[in-house]
């Protein structure tokens, strides 16, 4: 999220700069170049924040590669969250760009100015791995 050229791969609702974190309104999505579309993770790296915790309690996030569902998670206290699963290579073309893309349930309302927030984001993407295996 640090990187200098992060917003290039920006697709849509994510916010801001704080050193190496950003927050995310409500279905925040990046993409990225990929060469190829074997041993592919879905990655990514993020908090719930207490303060928003507070609001919304338990959330669950809905995670996407290209627009397929690669997997759901329930987050039932706030705090630092790793979320990583295999991507199947068929949802993946070589040589083009893909999407990644997370969907919170209950993101935070300001009562103030009516500011969507869903989750703090420090790392979403593919890598690629040594293993397809789960």
């Amino acid at each position: 999220m640090a990187d200098g050229d992060a917003d290039r791969h920006f697709v849509r609702d994510i916010q801001g700069l704080s050193g190496t974190w950003r927050w995310t309104g409500k279905h925040p999505e990046v993409r990225v170049f990929l060469r190829t579309n074997q041993m592919l993770h879905c990655i990514v790296d993020f908090a719930i924040a207490d303060a928003t915790f507070k609001d919304t309690g338990p959330v669950t996030l809905t995670f996407f590669v290209n627009g397929h569902p690669i997997g759901t998670e329930r987050y039932t206290a706030p705090g630092p969250q790793h979320f990583d699963k295999p991507v199947p290579p068929e949802w993946i073309e070589p040589g083009k760009e893909a999407t990644v893309g997370v969907e919170i349930d209950k993101p935070w309302i300001s009562p103030a100015d009516h500011a969507t927030l869903g989750f703090i984001l420090t790392r979403m993407g593919l890598a690629q791995t040594g293993t397809n295996q789960e």
